[in-house]
């Protein structure tokens, strides 16, 4: 007697041999990533390589984590470069919680200053929203070097403190 295994396509648990592999469309699903950016995290490094299956793409379940661990390095700002340092270390490596701290170390001082640089980008912003000035030849925030932005550092003179119509912020 001969038995023959037959997969049928309605048959929702019925998957093909290497049910254990994802497909792209299953990865990006799971992920919120486009399969065109899983492609290009192939291309430059940030992925290994999938299986192929039938000529298709095939990603293991750790693929999952992979791409968190990319998403949030991005979302934290780190280049992708950064990013491929950190996932260089094998998943049980100690080091690779080094290098997540040389990474940290590095990228904390241009955040810090990027934080400051948009504070001052604020406090501009909002003087400008209180600006009752006529014109911007006359405005104060065109000045060469601006004025301080946060007058609260500044104590006015009492003459000073009830803005006119000619007064900039």
């Amino acid at each position: 007697m001969v038995g023959v295994k037959v997969d049928l396509m309605s048959n929702p648990d019925a998957r093909p041999a290497g049910a254990s592999l994802l497909a792209i469309g299953e990865l990006a699903g799971l992920t919120g990533k486009r399969p065109s950016a899983i492609r290009y995290y192939e291309q430059v490094g940030l992925l290994p390589q999938p299986a192929r299956v039938a000529g298709r793409r095939r990603y293991h379940h750790q693929t999952v984590r992979t791409l968190a661990v990319i998403d949030a390095g991005q979302r934290a700002g780190l280049a992708l470069d950064e990013i491929k340092t950190l996932l260089s270390a094998s998943p049980d490596d100690g080091e690779a919680i080094d290098r997540l701290r040389e990474v940290a170390e590095r990228k904390l001082p241009e955040i810090i200053a990027l934080i400051e640089r948009s504070q001052l980008v604020r406090e501009w912003l909002e003087c400008a929203a209180r600006c009752e000035c006529p014109n911007l030849n006359e405005c104060p925030l065109f000045d060469d070097p601006p004025p301080d932005p946060a007058p609260r550092q500044r104590p006015r003179p009492a003459s000073a403190s009830q803005p006119g119509p000619n007064r900039g912020p």
